[in-house]
């Protein structure tokens, strides 16, 4: 008899393990609670995998020998709380997928960056002719992908809500880049619970593995000392690192990794900031770590281009230059976005609001000239900040935002959306709030050199 696996949410990667179970030989049930797209309907009908939307069928659902759970499903949601209370497993795509791979697994989390180090790594490792695969929040599903392909290595960036679902995964190179207090509703609005869920990565680790941690970190540090890791420990930092790690300092990053030190000096990098010094710190070991030279790796870096949306340039209209940081929706991912510019800021802040202590940008606000908030409610933000400068606009229009900007910035200034706060309020997600940025940006560019030529 097959045994059945049910799969809780028809996204990208629930599709996917539907997929790859029916390939494997399962009896398969996708049940989805919203809507199913047309697209991933289609391709469960073509592979002959039965599903519902709009409902949740018990009867189904509790004669699974197996669960694969949507990290965006919540563990209180009355059907995972049924199932766990009955002795189900619930487990995660990525936690599926591991099962059927012959690759090395780098695993990459942290509240911020770790997109970019995802796809900084993947880019390095695929540029220099290794065998590899993208996957995780970021790219395909692993499932999906394993059903026609293995690689090599696989490079996933896991989020704490994944890695919940991890039982056995056991990462060849894990990477924490940093935590910082975000998704506490998850953990009963306790920071240590997030922490556990970061930690919980490195379980599965033995003595041939590598853990890789950035050392500057509050959180990490006091963390690490009261935990016992297998895997060899390497630090990120910017203070050197006696031993084996990575650090920047002045002439770029420094790599070490077995006794050999190499250097890879900044203008290699297309991603700035000293947040990005991070992620690239962290891609740089990774790929040294799977055997990869520093000429192949110092060759591969200037090629990389970042993800949308995270400080990502946009426009430049007669030297006022216009920054898309959308991906920014946390007080963290604005503090690295700050913190990456000299030149004066006009700052467009605001959205739905996630519990922000916009104190923490004290140190990073000396740059900021003016402020726009973009927003139903501004009111927290104009609040804290109604003393600290003399210019605070307003506005619920994204054209009107980037207009403002302009009007307010000179030349060689930045205009940098980076709102610390979610975008649900005007926009369907930040990919629709960063690609209204940059459309308003291009109607403007437009706008000003058809009144150019028309002075003429």
């Amino acid at each position: 008899m097959e045994k059945k696996i049910v799969i809780l949410g028809a996204g990208e990667s629930g599709t996917g393990a539907a997929l790859l179970a029916k390939a494997k030989g399962y009896d398969v049930f996708v049940s989805d609670f919203g809507s199913i797209s047309k697209e991933n309907q289609d391709r469960l009908t073509a592979a002959h995998i039965r599903f519902e939307e709009g409902e949740h069928t018990e009867k189904e659902i509790f004669s699974a020998e197996t669960i694969i759970k949507s990290p965006g499903i919540a563990p209180t949601v009355a059907v995972v709380r049924g199932a766990m209370e009955i002795g189900i497993p619930v487990i995660d795509e990525l936690e599926f997928a591991s099962r059927f791979t012959n690759g090395k697994i780098i695993a990459i989390t942290g509240t911020n960056g770790k997109t970019t180090t995802t796809l900084l790594t993947y880019h390095i490792l695929k540029d220099c002719g290794l065998s590899v695969g993208l996957g995780g929040n970021v790219g395909k599903s692993m499932a999906a992908q394993l059903v026609n392909k293995d690689y090599d290595w696989w490079v996933l960036e896991v989020s704490s809500f994944q890695i919940d679902g991890f039982i056995h995964l056991r990462p060849h190179i894990a990477v924490l880049l940093n935590i910082t207090p975000d998704h506490l509703d998850r953990y009963d609005k306790k920071i240590q619970n997030y922490v556990n869920s970061k930690f919980s990565l490195f379980q599965k680790q033995t003595a041939q593995d590598y853990t890789i941690l950035f050392n500057d970190n509050g959180l990490i540090d006091k963390e690490l000392k009261q935990t016992s890791l297998q895997s060899k420990i390497y630090m990120l930092s910017f203070d050197e690192v006696p031993d084996a790690g990575a650090y920047a300092n002045k002439d770029g990053i420094i790599i070490k990794h077995q006794k050999i030190s190499s250097v890879f000096t900044a203008d290699l990098l297309t991603i700035k900031g000293k947040h990005n010094q991070i992620n690239a710190m962290a891609s740089i070991l990774s790929s040294k770590i799977t055997g990869l030279k520093q000429d192949q790796i110092a060759e591969s870096l200037p090629k990389f281009k970042n993800v949308p949306h995270r400080l990502e340039p946009v426009g430049n209209i007669h030297g006022v230059e216009f920054i898309n940081d959308s991906k920014a929706t946390n007080v963290d991912a604005v503090y690295y976005a700050l913190d990456a510019y000299t030149r004066p800021v006009i700052w467009i802040v605001g959205g739905v609001d996630k519990g922000n202590d916009y104190e923490k940008l004290e140190s990073v606000n000396s740059n900021v000239k003016a402020i726009i908030c973009l927003g139903k409610d501004n009111e927290k933000i104009k609040a804290f900040y109604k003393d600290k400068f003399p210019i605070i606009e307003e506005t619920q229009s994204m054209q009107e935002a980037v207009k403002m900007g302009y009007q307010l910035a000179k030349d060689r200034e930045i205009v940098l959306l980076s709102p610390a706060c979610a975008s649900f309020d005007l926009f369907k997600n930040y990919e629709d709030r960063g690609n209204q940025f940059r459309m308003a940006v291009q109607y403007l560019q437009r706008e000003v050199e058809l009144k150019k030529l028309s002075n003429l």
